[in-house]
């Protein structure tokens, strides 16, 4: 049949691509009358469409029995090591092969058997698909939606590390085993700090703390890698492959001209040391991922894809990285085009594989890579080690040890996508991370009996699409805000009030009338992806002007203290709302995923007791005066520059960070400890030089400490009491602040957290352990994480432990 017939069938073509193993038999008996009624001239035997039937519902992969040679190439025998099985593999390359993988979308090799493999798949927080772009993942099959969880700074405000774990997880596999994926390797999580609240893509990440984040990334890799929550089991196997981006100091996209791929970030060692690396840190050493994405912008002048330092010496060298380092979609392009760093397009090809990256998202190498070799600025012998951390990889998927049914993850099947089991943890991961900000009055929770009518009004209440935020997939299934709260009360009124959030269009008049005429309102407002995303950071930090409006004229004509509920990734300056009387109770979502909605029913009518705390410090509108380009953490304030996120910043804040309330009220104690005195016996060099300054303490080098004092442990034990009459979950966050303020240590730093269930009047007693090393630590200007002797003070809330430290 002619190219060109098979295209008029592509019904056909689209009908195979949906079928499941069962059914090949007997939907190829019925393609085979249809085709032959169409093309009585063509022979068409039933085994031809059987086989391509199977062929289009089975993952692709190498070395398949089937194949006559497979059984005499090595890189296909899985008892080999996979160093071995590799070098046999590059060994058998051209050069043209060689460099024909060194992009996202890497063809096949006929020759060896070997399927094309995509490299770009997303699962920020659900398998997403883009039809517009080539990623691995497909979501036009027999599988056509995954859960969608809610956006990471929501599902971060839960500070629950086994519910990180869960997410996305086995899904990823199972549209693999489906036949519906040509990649396993996942860009994600987002680990960079979300430094400025005006960055657009601060929703995809878990926030402004680094001990926050770093445990983030630890557990999402874990889960979407298999391996299980402590770590340490994965082996060589990977269920999929995870990949911390953007690396390094990544948290501005587009600011008043400024963009991505221009900006120079100008960061201190000392902030390098304490904030913008550690997330990755941890990443590699603790979750052992697999991947790691380059970030467009330069640190420092140098751009980060180019920067041996970062990838080979400081990610490989340093911190034991076994993976794929690929860049950010078109970031070797621009280190010649945008940047000007490299002279020539072979000059950005050379610079990036001799730093330590390995693919390119793009076709730069693949266009550059052999004139750089024939103009001797790059050695083969730097395609190979690239070559080498690529297919090593696609081998640790199971790629190239025949069918991967057969293999370890076989077994995870469609059932898995969308699985009821996957859409109540959707729904748990909302309602944990819910963020109640006020509730004045005790509005809240309304009565399930007797709440006789609501309005609901926003541009936000009936919108499926805002729930999701960016970088997702079509859900399983959506509940919005209206449709959560029509479960609870079947005299429900909704009104938009708006024509969008930007409020361009106020309906207000008809608004305020459907407000009368109920019991009670929730409005339902905030943002949406046409005011933060990727490329678009705000200039603001309020809500539009008319949607404030419209929120403060609903909740004065209101009946009752109204509910206003916020969907936004970032912070908002919600200061007119938080003063106001009319205005009870204010909930945050975030942008809370397909069960959002139920969630936020749940919560409104007492069925969950909130207990998500902010992982952001909410600024003052003020805070826009600051330019955006400032890496700078700390603060100056000879020049009135306050600092960014609550370890550093030194001005007026809306709410802070690690804010939240509950349906009940709790109590927190620190329990009497055997030995609150850490000695650690070093002694310090040249310590009259080290006290000339009168603001600095005696301190050494955690490096020079040694392991066995380091292994010290410092327990602690706090006492929580439910002293309210609900059941909640709540996060206990446990800071530590040092008794000298000033010379760049933070004001406190998060050291450890947990979530807690308390039944009501409940009391329970938390157990945290703490390295001196690792939590009573800070970093000097210099970049080397000291430990200072004196008081260093725990806090919970409003109570304080205090630990000394003797050098």
């Amino acid at each position: 049949m002619s190219e060109s017939r098979w295209n008029e069938n592509s019904d056909l073509v689209g009908l195979i691509k949906t079928l499941t193993l069962p059914a090949l038999y007997f939907t190829a008996q019925k393609i085979v009358t249809k085709m032959k009624l169409k093309y009585p001239f063509v022979l068409i035997h039933i085994s031809t469409v059987v086989f391509i039937l199977a062929e289009s519902s089975r993952p692709p992969f190498a070395c398949d029995s089937s194949h006559p040679l497979t059984k005499s190439y090595p890189f296909c025998k899985p008892t080999l090591p996979i160093n071995q099985r590799v070098q046999d593999l590059i060994s058998r390359l051209t050069l043209d092969e060689k460099i024909s993988q060194l992009v996202n979308s890497a063809p096949p090799i006929p020759r060896l058997g070997i399927p094309e493999y995509e490299w770009w798949s997303e699962a920020l927080h659900g398998v997403a698909y883009f039809p517009t772009f080539h990623t691995g993942m497909s979501l036009n099959g027999t599988i056509q939606s995954a859960t969608s969880f809610p956006q990471v700074i929501l599902t971060a405000a839960s500070f629950d590390v086994h519910l990180w774990y869960r997410i996305v997880g086995r899904e990823a596999r199972a549209i693999y085993n489906a036949g519906q994926a040509t990649g396993m390797t996942f860009w994600a999580p987002n680990i960079n700090i979300f430094r400025d609240p005006r960055w657009g893509r601060g929703q995809e990440t878990p926030g402004e703390d680094p001990v926050v984040t770093g445990k983030y990334a630890v557990s999402f890799v874990r889960g979407i890698q298999g391996d299980t929550f402590e770590g340490g089991k994965l082996g060589h196997h990977l269920q999929a492959s995870a990949c911390c981006k953007h690396f390094t100091a990544y948290d501005l996209d587009n600011w008043k001209g400024v963009n991505r791929f221009v900006f120079n970030a100008k960061v201190s060692l000392q902030d390098l040391a304490d904030t913008y690396m550690p997330p990755f840190r941890s990443c590699i050493e603790e979750g052992k991922a697999s991947g790691i994405m380059c970030a467009y912008n330069r640190v420092n002048g140098v751009p980060n894809c180019a920067d041996y330092n970062l990838l080979s010496k400081t990610a490989r060298a340093q911190w034991g990285f076994n993976g794929y380092i690929t860049s950010d979609c078109d970031a070797v392009s621009i280190i010649h085009e945008e940047q000007g760093y490299a002279k020539l397009p072979e000059d950005a090809v050379a610079d990036v594989l001799k730093a330590g990256m390995d693919v390119n998202c793009g076709n730069y190498l693949k266009n550059y890579t052999k004139s750089a070799v024939v103009k001797r600025k790059l050695p083969i012998s730097e395609i190979d080690r690239a070559l080498h951390n690529l297919f090593s990889v696609r081998m640790r998927l199971g790629l190239f040890d025949g069918n991967p049914l057969q293999q370890p993850f076989g077994k995870i099947g469609p059932d898995q996508v969308c699985s009821q089991e996957h859409q109540n943890l959707a729904l748990e991961a909302a309602r944990n991370s819910i963020v109640l900000l006020k509730n004045n009055y005790r509005l809240l929770p309304f009565s399930k009996a007797k709440t006789a009518s609501l309005a609901v009004i926003g541009p936000n209440a009936n919108s499926a699409k805002t729930l999701l935020g960016n970088y997702a997939g079509p859900p399983c299934k959506t509940v919005t805000p209206l449709q959560g709260l029509q479960r609870y009360v079947k005299d429900i009124t909704y009104h938009p009030g708006c024509n969008a959030v930007n409020c361009s269009y106020a309906l207000t008049d008809q608004a305020v009338k459907v407000a009368k005429g109920a019991e009670y309102v929730v409005l339902v407002m905030g943002l949406d992806q046409t005011q933060e995303r990727e490329e678009f950071d705000r200039v603001d930090l309020v809500l539009s002007p008319k949607q404030q409006n419209l929120i403060s004229i609903v909740a004065r004509a209101a009946k009752n203290p109204v509910v206003l509920v916020l969907l936004s990734g970032g912070p908002v300056d919600i200061s007119f709302a938080k003063y106001d009387k009319h205005i009870g109770s204010i909930l945050w979502a975030g942008y809370p995923g397909e069960a959002g909605g139920l969630a936020l029913a749940e919560i409104i009518f007492g069925d969950h007791n909130p207990g998500g705390r902010l992982p952001v410090t909410w600024y003052p509108q003020s805070f826009v005066k600051v330019p955006m380009t400032d890496m700078r953490m700390r603060p100056e304030p000879s020049s009135g520059y306050p600092g960014r996120t609550y370890r550093f910043y030194q001005g007026q804040k809306v709410f802070e960070f690690g804010y939240g309330l509950s349906y009940s009220n709790y109590s927190y104690e620190f329990l009497p400890v055997a030995q609150n005195t850490v000695y650690l016996n070093h002694p310090v060099k040249s310590p009259k030089a080290e006290l000339e300054n009168s603001n600095a303490l005696k301190h050494v080098p955690v490096s020079e400490i040694g392991t066995e004092l380091c292994s010290k442990r410092i327990p602690v034990t706090v006492r929580a009491q439910n002293h309210g009459d609900m059941a909640g979950r709540h996060p206990l966050l446990l800071f530590v602040r040092s008794a000298k303020a000033g010379n760049g240590r933070p004001e406190k730093q998060l050291v450890a957290f947990q979530s807690v269930i308390l039944n009501a009047g409940e009391r329970a007693d938390v157990e945290f352990e703490l390295s001196p090393c690792e939590h009573l630590s800070t970093a000097n200007e210099d970049g080397l994480m000291v430990i200072e002797e004196g008081s260093h003070f725990l806090s919970i809330e409003d109570k304080e432990s205090e630990i000394t430290v003797i050098l």
